[in-house]
């Protein structure tokens, strides 16, 4: 019997409040150690193992710079040099990984996957997005509202568009936190009913709330904080046509965005196709904050690699 497993995150669940706001905090240190020229080398000696079943600009730079930064080497492994549960099973895999490695950030399509190898591995495991939960963004977007002066407790963040694996997280780490989130999704596109019955379990035992409405111009009313997906993702580009006519009417742009808080920021989880799920002068506008919150994914994910790790 496997005894001391190790901490993983798989879920938004797998963290507590004060576990999320101890990341927090630990990522603003890590952060301002990087800005002022300090190395700290936290995991000299170690490795991260980065597995890619989806090619991810942001992901895979900002996990290999941040186990550099922390001192550690991160190895690329692509579905070219790794197949999960093709030649060789996820059990032998998380087994075999678990001998070489010391923690494992996978990017997958099923996320039952990632369940997997954190059911079967002995060494952490970092959910990177898989088709269901993308929780390293999810925790960046709600560190870039904490370090920007947001009050979390009560924040008002909106999601327009597809309910996917982002509406998804957002709802579910919006909710442990105490905030206010509504995703605004078409009739046909919703969130997983599963998902948003998990998100308002956790919202009424931390004073937040979950909605999932229709209406993008009720959902933007008093916003603390606008969000948008782009239309397609990754592997459903032939779906693009149909979706954009459904998803037209919520697309970001100034007057849907002029119903927010004059203070409202716009976050995008990038790529964006501009003119598509948001304008141009929204996305590039005075409120957006796309570029902080592509640079916390670094310093979020560091700092969640060395709360797993125990550092």
């Amino acid at each position: 019997m496997q005894m001391n497993k190790p901490r993983s995150l798989v879920t938004d669940k797998d963290f507590t409040k004060q576990e999320i706001l101890t990341i927090f905090d630990r990522a603003k240190k890590v952060k301002a150690e990087v800005k002022s020229g300090k190395f700290v080398p936290y995991l000299a000696n170690k490795t991260l193992g980065m597995i890619f079943e989806k090619s991810s600009t942001r992901t895979r730079v900002s996990f290999e710079v941040g186990m550099y930064q922390l001192g550690g080497t991160a190895l690329f492994l692509s579905s070219k040099d790794i197949q999960l549960g093709r030649g060789e099973t996820i059990e032998d895999t998380a087994r075999v990984l678990s001998r070489y490695l010391d923690i494992i950030m996978a990017r997958t399509f099923e996320h039952s996957k990632v369940e997997d190898l954190a059911k079967h591995g002995n060494i952490p495991i970092i959910n990177g997005l898989t088709d269901l939960l993308h929780p390293c963004q999810a925790l960046t977007d709600y560190y870039t509202a904490y370090e920007k002066g947001k009050k979390l407790e009560g924040l008002n963040f909106v999601y327009l568009g597809d309910g996917n694996n982002m509406a998804h997280s957002l709802m579910l780490t919006g909710a442990i936190l105490g905030c206010n989130v509504v995703i605004c999704s078409p009739k046909g596109m919703d969130p997983d009913a599963a998902v948003v019955k998990d998100a308002k379990a956790l919202a009424s035992k931390s004073g937040g709330s979950v909605n999932v409405i229709e209406d993008p111009r009720e959902a933007c009313k008093n916003a603390d904080v606008i969000y948008t997906d782009v239309w397609a993702s990754m592997g459903q580009e032939a779906d693009f046509h149909a979706k954009e006519k459904i998803l037209r009417p919520y697309q970001v742009n100034k007057a849907l965005f002029s119903l927010a808080k004059k203070d409202a920021f716009f976050m995008h989880c990038l790529p964006a196709h501009r003119g598509e799920e948001v304008t141009t002068d929204v996305i590039d506008g005075p409120n957006s904050v796309i570029f902080d919150e592509a640079e916390n994914r670094l310093h979020v994910q560091k700092s969640i690699i060395l709360f797993l790790m125990g550092k």
